[in-house]
C-alpha cells in the first residue's frame, strides 16, 4: 500500500489574472500598446494538397492591428488573387482551391506583419511546402541470385515524398517480412540479410512507402530470390539448430560490415534530436552486436536499442553526447569493430529572450537578445520590422551588441523592437515592444474575493495589478499597520503574497495595496482554512485466487462544509465499476476476480479544494501464459532437445511442464503426453520412436491451474526400424459354438516404428503339434471358422513393418465357443437347515457335457405357498448360484412355514443346460415380524390406548403378543411391566400412575417358535398446560350454568328427538341419511362420516357391523354398537382365523367406556348424544 498526497488544488476560483512568481507585467488591453504577435503556424508549414491551405497570424494590440504578408520577401498583394483571403480582424490566410488550381504554385517563405500606430510586429519566416507521394519509377526487376550463405542487400530507394515516408518490407501477398538478427530492415529502408538460407526463396520482397498525409502506400515491384545451395533439400527441423550452416554444407565467416561500410564514419546530429546509429553486419553464423562509446558508459537514461540490437538510439541528444562511438560484430569465427565520429551541433537556443518593456516617460530600461548555439549565431536588431541601421537615429538608444539601452525614454519612443539570431542550423526570432506610459496604480482582478485554502499547505495570493511608472505593492491582513513579508510570508516581485505553511491563525482579509508617483488602488481577499482531507484507513495489498471475492476499504476524513468525493483509479486510469463491482462509501469490492483485475487501485478522495491518494496493488494468482517459441536443437535418431521460452507465471511459480506430442499418421490431431518436467526448466531431452512425424507443444501448470497449450513446435520425423515390441492383450475365445475370434490391443504410432504397420496371426490346436495356421491383418482381430465345440488353440500375434518383423511373440492360449451343456445334476439332496435356509447336495456332470467352461451350479426355486391357510403368496422363481466346479451349497433367505420346489442346472458361457428333476420341501415355523402399525394415543391425562395390526409375515401360527413398558421421568426409570395378549387382541389400554411421566412400550408377536422382532413407541412429551379436550369441559362447565344455554340445549334435545326417529325410518330401509346439515350438535373432530355429512348402514358382509364407531385415530371399533352384545354384558373384538373362522373370544366392556366424559367419539353415536344432554 502507497500514500500519495496530492498538492493542493490552489483556489482556481480567485486568481483570474495568473502570474509566474517573477513573470512579465502585462498591459490591459483598454490601455494603448504596440502590436503582440499571439499565434502563427509553425517555421516548417507542409500541407494536405487535398485540403485548402491555411497560414495563421494572430495578433493583439490597441489599436488594433492591421495585417499584410509578404512571400519570398516581397510584398504579396492578396487583393489580385481571388484564391487567397484573410480572416476578420486576424492575419490568417485561407487559400481556397475548390475552384480549382495547383497547391504547389503557392509554395514559398511567407510572414506576417501586424501594424498599428505604435509598432509593427513579425512572425516567423514560414516556409510552405505541399505534402508529395510520388509513384514508384516501372522497373523490371530480374531475379537475384545468391549463394547460400552469402550476404545480400535489397535497396528500397522509395521516390522522394514530403515529408519522407515510413518504409517496410511485406510480400507481394501483403504478408510482412519476419525479421530477426539474420534478417532485418536498416533505418534507410534497405533491406539485409547477414547470411541468405535456402529458406527465404520461399516468398518475394516488396518494399512498401506510407506517405503520412495523403494516406497511400506505394509498393515497389518484388525482389524474387534465388538462392543456389549444395544441399537443395529444405529440411525444416534443422532451421533452428545450432549448427544447421554446417549441416547444410555453408562454410562459416568471419563477420564483416553491410552497413556503414568499412571501418569507420562519422555522424552529425543537432542537440535536442535523437542520435540514431545503425550497425549492420554479415557473417556465418549471424554475428551479434554489441555497443560501447570510448572513454565512458552510454548514457543510461537515454539510451535505447533497437533492431535486434544493430541500432542505438540516444535521445534528446546534448553537447556532451559527442564523442567516439564503437559497435563490435562478433560470431565463433571471429569479431570486428566499426567506429562512428559523432558531432553534436546546435541551431540557436535561448539564454535571455527579449521580454516586452514598460516604461514611463523619463525612466531608463534595456532589452536584452542572448541566444547560442554551435556555431556561434549572429545576433540581428531591427525595430519596427526595419533593420534598426535604417532607421531614424534615437539619441535615447544605444545598441550594444545583443542589449538595447534606453535612457530617458519618451513617448516618441514607443516601437516593436524584433531580435534575429541565427547560424547555418536555423534562426530565432523575437518581438518586445517598447511602451512608454504614464499610468497611476489600477487593480485588475475582481475586488473582495473568498478564497478557500486547505490547512498546512503553502498557497499564494495573487493580486494583479498595473501602473506606470511600475508601482510597488504591499500587503496587510485584518487592517494592521505592519507590511506583510518575512518569516511564513514572501512577496514576489508581482507583489503575489505566498504564504509558506496555512495556519488557523492566517484566517482573515488580507489587503493589497498598489502604489506610485500618481496614486494607490487598493483591493481585499478573504481567506478561510480548511481542514485537510485524509484517508486514514487505507487499501491494501492483496494476494488473491482467481475467482475469489476481494474487498479493499478506503475511509476518509474531510472538512464538512467541504463536499466530498470518493473516486476509484485502477493503473492511476478511471476505474469503470461494472457488473462484478460494487462501490460503497468507505470500500471498493470485487466479485469473481479475474486476470484483468490485476493492477494498481487508488482510492482519491477529494473535494474542490484538495484530494487524498491512497494505493495499493491486487496481485491475483492465475494461470500461467503458455509458453512460447519452441525450438528443436540436438537431432538425433532417437532423441532431440526442446527449448521453449516460459509465459509468464502470473503471480503463482511454475510447479511442472507437460510436454505433448502429436503425430500425423495414426491419430493426426490427436495430443497424447509425453513426459512431465519440473517448472525450474525451460529445456529438455526427448526420447523418440522411430518412423514418427512428430510435433510437440508444452503446457505450463501452477497451483491454479494449466496454462493454455504452446503453439507447436516444427515437426520432426524420425528414420523406421522393425518394431521392437508385439501387440498386447491377445485373446481367442469363441463367439459362435463353431469359430474362434482372436482379437488384441492394436499398437500406437510410438511403437509402429515403421510403415504399413500388419500383424501376423498364427493358430493350432493344442497339444495336437499340427503345422501353424497363419494370415496377416491390418485391423485388430481374425475369426477362426468350422472350430470344433471348445477346444483350446495355441495363438500367437506378431508385429511387422516395412523394416522387418517384432520379436518373436508369446503363445496364448484360446479356446473355440461353447455350445450349451448337455446334462443336469443328478441325485439333488435337500436338508432343511432352519426356518429360512437348506443345504443342497447334488451328483457334478461330466466334464465332456458341459460342451464349454463350467461357470457355476444354479438352483432354481420358488415358494409354492404358506402353511398358514388362505395366505396369499408370491410364486415369483428366483436363483442361488454356486461358482465353479462343487458339489454342495447353502440356499438361505427363504420364508419360513412355506412349501417351496426347487430344480438345478449348470451352466457355462453359453447358458444354462437341461434342468434336474423338480424337488420339494417346506420350511418349519419361525418367529414372526415385528406387528404392524402400532400407535399410542392419550385421550386424557389418565389413560394411554395401544392398538396396532398382525405382522405382515407371521411365520407361522401366532400364539399371542407380549407387551412390556416401562415409565420413565427424565434419567429416572420406573418398574417394567409385562403384559401377554391372545393372537386375536390388537388394542390395550394403560392407566397412567401419574400425570407427568412418559411411557416407553416394546410390544412383539409370538409363534411356538419364540417372539419376533419388537415394535417400539413412546409417548410423548406432556404439555406445559391442561389438555384440549380438558379445557374444552370446563369452559362447557362454565357456560352449562347461564340460562340462555340451558334454553337452548332444550331445543336442540328435542330436534335430535325428531332427527332420531326420522333416522330409524331410514335405517330400517337401508341408505344414507344426512345428519349434519342443520344442525349445530359438535361432533367428534376425527369422525370419518363428517365429512359428508352422512353415516352408511348395510348389511354386506364386507362394511362394519352395525353401530360400529370410530376409535380417535379413525379406525373401526367392532362389536361396540347400541344393540350388540355388549349391551349383554359380554362383548369382544372379533376376529377370523386365515380359513375364515371366527377365533376371537368375547371380552368384557367396563362402563367406564360408555360414560367417559363427552369425549368426541362418544358423540358420534345418536343414542350417545341424546344420553349426555339428559
Amino acid at each position: 500500500m502507497d500514500r500519495q498526497q496530492a498538492l493542493p488544488w490552489v483556489h482556481t476560483a480567485l486568481i483570474l489574472f495568473l502570474l509566474s512568481p517573477g513573470g512579465a507585467i502585462e498591459i490591459p488591453m483598454d490601455l494603448t500598446q504596440p502590436p503582440t504577435i499571439t499565434k502563427q503556424s509553425v517555421k516548417d508549414h507542409i500541407v494536405d494538397p487535398r485540403d485548402n491551405i491555411l497560414i495563421e497570424c494572430e495578433a493583439k494590440g490597441n489599436p488594433a492591428p492591421s495585417f499584410h504578408w509578404t512571400r519570398n520577401s516581397r510584398f504579396f498583394n492578396i487583393a489580385k488573387d481571388p484564391r487567397v483571403s484573410m480572416r476578420r480582424r486576424s492575419g490568417t490566410l485561407v487559400i481556397d482551391f475548390r475552384s480549382g488550381g495547383r497547391p504547389e504554385e503557392y509554395e514559398g517563405e511567407y510572414q506576417c506583419f501586424a501594424r498599428n500606430k505604435f509598432g509593427t510586429a513579425l512572425s516567423n519566416r514560414i516556409r510552405l511546402q505541399v505534402s508529395k507521394s510520388p509513384l514508384w519509377p516501372k522497373e523490371n526487376l530480374d531475379p537475384v541470385v545468391v549463394q547460400e550463405g552469402a550476404p545480400l542487400t535489397l535497396q528500397c530507394n522509395p521516390p522522394p515524398g514530403l515529408p519522407s515516408p515510413v518504409i517496410f518490407w511485406m510480400s507481394s501477398s501483403m504478408e510482412p517480412i519476419t525479421q530477426d538478427k539474420r534478417v532485418s530492415q536498416g533505418h534507410n529502408g534497405d533491406l539485409y540479410f547477414s547470411n541468405v538460407m535456402l529458406q527465404d526463396m520461399q516468398t518475394d520482397y516488396s518494399c512498401n512507402a506510407r506517405f503520412h498525409f495523403t494516406h497511400t502506400i506505394q509498393q515497389k515491384n518484388p525482389f524474387t530470390l534465388k538462392v543456389l545451395t549444395n544441399n537443395p533439400y529444405n529440411d525444416s527441423s534443422l532451421r533452428n539448430h545450432p549448427d544447421m550452416y554446417s549441416a547444410r554444407g555453408v562454410a562459416e565467416r568471419t563477420p564483416s560490415f553491410m552497413y556503414p561500410q568499412g571501418t569507420s564514419s562519422s555522424k552529425m546530429v543537432l542537440r535536442g534530436m535523437d542520435l540514431l546509429l545503425d550497425c549492420i553486419a554479415s557473417g556465418v553464423p549471424t554475428p551479434d552486436i554489441a555497443w560501447y562509446k570510448k572513454g565512458g558508459d552510454l548514457p543510461s537514461d537515454k539510451t535505447k536499442f533497437e533492431n535486434f540490437n544493430k541500432a542505438l538510439r540516444i535521445t534528446n541528444v546534448s553537447e556532451e553526447d559527442s564523442g567516439e562511438y564503437f559497435c563490435l560484430a562478433s560470431n565463433k569465427m571471429g569479431s570486428i569493430r566499426h567506429t562512428i565520429s559523432v558531432r553534436v551541433k546546435a541551431a540557436p537556443y535561448w539564454l535571455d529572450e527579449p521580454k516586452n518593456l514598460i516604461l514611463a516617460p523619463g525612466e531608463d530600461g534595456r532589452l536584452v537578445c542572448r541566444a547560442n548555439g554551435n556555431p556561434k549565431p549572429t545576433v540581428q536588431w531591427m525595430v519596427n520590422g526595419e533593420p534598426l541601421q535604417s532607421a531614424p537615429p534615437n539619441p535615447n538608444r544605444e545598441v550594444a551588441g545583443d542589449t538595447i539601452i534606453f535612457r530617458d525614454t519618451q513617448i516618441s519612443s514607443r516601437a516593436v523592437y524584433q531580435c534575429n539570431t541565427s547560424n547555418e542550423h536555423g534562426y530565432l526570432l523575437a518581438n518586445a515592444f517598447v511602451s512608454v506610459l504614464d499610468v497611476p496604480p489600477r487593480m485588475l482582478s475582481p475586488r473582495n474575493q473568498l478564497i478557500r485554502v486547505i490547512l498546512y499547505n503553502r498557497t499564494r495570493l495573487d493580486c494583479p495589478f498595473f501602473g506606470s511608472p511600475i508601482p510597488t505593492l504591499r500587503w496587510f491582513k485584518n487592517g494592521q499597520g505592519s507590511n506583510l513579508d518575512g518569516g511564513n510570508y514572501h512577496v514576489y516581485e508581482n507583489g503575489s503574497l505566498e504564504i509558506k505553511m496555512i495556519r488557523k491563525e492566517d484566517q482573515g482579509i488580507y489587503t493589497c495595496v498598489a502604489t506610485n508617483i500618481l496614486g494607490k488602488a487598493e483591493n481585499q481577499v478573504r481567506l478561510e482554512v480548511k481542514d485537510p482531507t485524509r484517508i486514514y484507513r487505507m487499501p491494501e495489498d492483496q494476494v488473491v485466487k482467481r475467482g475469489t471475492t476481494v474487498q479493499l476499504e478506503c475511509r476518509v476524513k474531510h472538512d464538512p462544509s467541504l463536499k466530498l468525493m470518493v473516486s476509484w483509479l485502477k493503473d492511476d486510469e478511471p476505474l469503470y465499476i461494472g457488473n462484478r463491482m460494487k462501490k460503497e462509501d468507505d470500500s471498493l469490492t470485487i466479485f469473481g476476480v479475474a486476470e484483468r483485475d490485476q493492477g494498481s487501485y487508488t482510492c482519491m478522495a477529494s473535494t474542490e479544494l484538495d484530494q487524498d491518494l491512497a494505493k495499493a496493488y491486487l496481485t491475483v494468482l492465475g494461470r500461467p501464459d503458455r509458453p512460447r517459441d519452441l525450438e528443436l536443437t540436438d537431432l538425433a535418431e532417437r532423441s532431440v532437445r526442446l527449448t521453449w521460452i516460459p509465459g509468464d507465471d502470473n503471480n503463482s511459480p511454475i510447479t511442472d511442464y507437460v510436454i505433448q506430442f502429436e503425430e500425423d499418421q495414426f491419430q493426426p490431431g490427436v495430443w497424447h503426453d509425453h513426459s512431465k518436467f519440473p517448472g525450474s526448466v525451460n529445456s529438455a531431452v526427448l526420447q523418440l520412436s522411430p518412423y514418427v512425424n512428430y510435433q510437440f507443444r508444452v503446457i505450463a501448470v501452477n497451483e491454479v491451474g494449466s496454462s493454455h497449450p504452446s503453439l507447436p513446435s516444427e515437426r520432426y520425423r524420425t528414420s523406421g526400424a522393425p518394431p521392437e515390441s508385439n501387440p498386447s492383450d491377445v485373446k481367442g475365445e469363441g463367439t459362435r459354438k463353431n469359430n474362434m475370434e482372436i482379437t488384441w490391443t492394436p499398437m500406437n504410432a510410438t511403437s509402429a516404428f515403421g510403415p504399413n504397420l500388419r500383424y501376423i496371426v498364427k493358430w493350432r490346436r493344442r497339444e495336437t503339434r499340427e503345422t501353424w495356421n497363419n494370415v496377416t491383418v491390418w485391423g485388430s482381430r481374425y475369426v477362426v471358422g468350422q472350430t470344433p465345440v471348445y477346444v483350446p488353440y495355441e495363438i500367437r500375434v506378431q508385429a511387422e513393418n516395412d523394416f522387418g518383423k517384432g520379436p518373436e511373440p508369446d503363445t496364448v492360449i484360446g479356446y473355440s465357443g461353447e455350445d450349451y451343456p448337455r446334462a443336469a445334476p443328478t441325485e439333488v439332496k435337500i436338508r432343511v437347515l432352519n426356518s429360512t435356509a437348506i443345504s443342497l447336495q447334488w451328483n457334478r456332470v461330466y466334464s465332456d457335457t458341459v460342451q464349454g467352461q463350467l461357470r457355476e451350479y444354479r438352483a432354481y426355486y420358488w415358494r409354492e405357498s404358506s402353511l398358514l391357510k388362505n395366505l396369499w403368496v408370491s410364486q415369483k422363481r428366483q436363483q442361488a448360484s454356486f461358482p465353479g466346479d462343487r458339489p454342495r451349497g447353502v440356499v438361505a433367505r427363504l420364508f419360513p412355514y412355506s412349501n417351496y420346489k426347487l430344480e438345478m442346472v449348470v451352466v457355462n458361457g453359453r447358458g444354462d443346460g437341461p434342468r434336474s428333476e423338480t424337488k420339494e420341501f417346506t420350511t418349519p415355523e419361525g418367529v414372526p415380524s415385528a406387528p404392524r402399525r402400532f400407535r399410542v394415543r392419550q385421550p386424557n391425562l389418565e389413560t394411554i390406548n395401544l392398538e396396532w395390526d398382525h405382522p405382515e409375515h407371521p411365520n407361522g401360527i401366532l400364539i399371542g403378543y407380549t407387551l412390556k413398558y416401562v415409565a420413565f421421568n427424565g434419567t429416572k426409570l420406573g418398574k417394567q411391566l409385562v403384559e401377554n395378549f391372545s393372537p386375536n387382541q390388537t388394542k390395550f389400554s394403560v392407566q397412567r400412575a401419574d400425570p407427568v411421566s412418559r411411557y416407553r412400550f416394546s410390544l412383539s408377536a409370538r409363534t411356538q417358535v419364540g417372539s419376533g422382532e419388537a415394535a417400539t413407541e413412546e409417548t410423548p412429551a406432556p404439555p406445559n398446560e391442561a389438555t384440549p379436550t380438558a379445557a374444552y369441559t370446563n369452559n362447557q362447565a362454565d357456560i352449562a350454568t347461564q340460562g340462555w344455554f340451558i334454553g337452548l340445549m332444550c331445543a336442540i334435545a328435542l330436534l335430535v328427538l325428531i332427527l332420531l326417529i326420522v333416522c330409524f325410518i331410514k335405517r330400517s330401509r337401508g341408505g344414507k341419511y344426512p345428519v349434519r346439515e342443520k344442525k349445530d350438535v359438535p361432533l367428534g373432530p376425527e369422525d370419518p362420516k363428517e365429512e359428508d355429512g352422512s353415516f352408511d348402514y348395510s348389511d354386506e358382509d364386507n362394511k362394519p357391523l352395525q353401530g360400529s364407531q370410530t376409535s380417535l385415530d379413525g379406525t373401526i371399533k367392532q362389536q361396540e354398537s347400541d344393540d350388540s352384545l355388549v349391551d349383554y354384558g359380554e362383548g369382544g373384538e372379533g376376529q377370523f382365523n386365515e380359513d375364515g373362522s371366527f377365533i376371537g373370544q368375547y371380552t368384557v366392556k367396563k362402563d367406564k367406556e360408555e360414560t367417559e366424559g363427552n369425549e368426541s367419539s362418544e358423540a358420534t353415536s345418536p343414542v350417545n348424544a341424546i344420553y349426555s344432554l339428559a
